[in-house]
């Protein structure tokens, strides 16, 4: 999968180095975990499906059976969807897009879960065993939607959500029905970003904290993204904007007010506005990269 152009990285080139300490201990914790549970629910970001890979996750459930769920989807382009879920059926991986929010698109994950559990349940008669509940962990990086997904599967606030990177930091079990248990696991990542534009990508959708990049270059990164994959959604929010990404977030702080003492541009609140626009979807429907051909 291609998770790279080298236009993309002007602004921030260098290799990002960075590993909060509890992700650390979160890893042990999930290389542990995976001895107890029979499959793996990895939830990505359907705005970045390449970019929220974490190799980590793939390397320690390599042997495990795994089922990846393009979360947000009602964020991203429809489109670009299909084609990422077309790229992954041809690496011959078991795929849905959704929107964990959503009760109608929940009804597809929860089928394919009962499936795995009935399945089980089937293998265990017939080698005459005691049936236990499925047990699958839901792995993925932070702020894709974990807890929400759980939340809304199991009808009922098991999970601690929140907007920002990080909410879940230990793991907890929480059971749907008789024949199901899930684990809920906190949020990882890797620790360096060899690729620059990886780490745009996460910043941009939220997934790293933002004081982790200064916002007005990841802003500037996004700007110029928009602007080669969505020029008109991008003029339709803020008008025509300068060429120069920093010369834009100027224009975006006086299209909306966003002044120093004196009268200056906040370029930094700019930034900030444009993030959040981006993320929740005031730009419409955007996905930030392609399957490679």
């Amino acid at each position: 999968m291609k998770q790279s152009s080298a236009s993309e990285n002007a602004y921030l080139s260098a290799p990002i180095n960075w590993y909060p300490g509890h992700m650390t201990k979160a890893r042990r914790t999930m290389e542990e975990d995976l001895k107890l549970v029979d499959m793996i629910l990895e939830i990505r970001d359907a705005r970045i499906p390449a970019s929220s890979l974490n190799p980590d996750i793939a390397e320690l459930g390599k042997n495990k059976r795994r089922i990846i769920l393009l979360n947000k989807a009602d964020l991203a382009d429809e489109a670009a969807t299909e084609r990422w879920m077309e790229a992954l059926s041809r690496q011959n991986a078991a795929a849905v897009a959704a929107d964990s929010r959503s009760t109608a698109g929940m009804k597809n994950i929860r089928r394919l879960l009962d499936q795995v559990s009935e399945e089980k349940a089937k293998k265990d008669r017939a080698r005459g065993i005691l049936n236990r509940p499925a047990r699958i962990m839901v792995a993925g990086i932070p702020n894709v939607g974990k807890s929400t997904l759980i939340n809304s599967l199991a009808g009922k606030a098991s999970a601690k959500t929140g907007d920002k990177p990080g909410v879940t930091r230990g793991n907890q079990w929480i059971r749907l029905g008789k024949g199901l248990e899930l684990l809920d696991t906190p949020g990882i990542l890797w620790p360096k970003f060899e690729d620059p534009s990886v780490g745009i990508r996460l910043a941009l959708t939220g997934s790293i904290n933002d004081d982790i990049l200064p916002a007005e270059d990841v802003a500037a990164e996004g700007i110029v993204l928009m602007r080669r994959r969505y020029p008109k959604a991008l003029e339709e929010k803020y008008g025509a904007l300068p060429e120069d990404p920093h010369e834009a977030l100027e224009a975006i702080a006086m299209l909306r007010k966003l002044l120093k003492k004196g009268g200056e541009p906040d370029t930094e609140k700019a930034a900030s506005r444009f993030l959040d626009d981006l993320r929740k979807g005031r730009l419409g429907r955007v996905t930030l990269e392609e399957p490679s051909a």
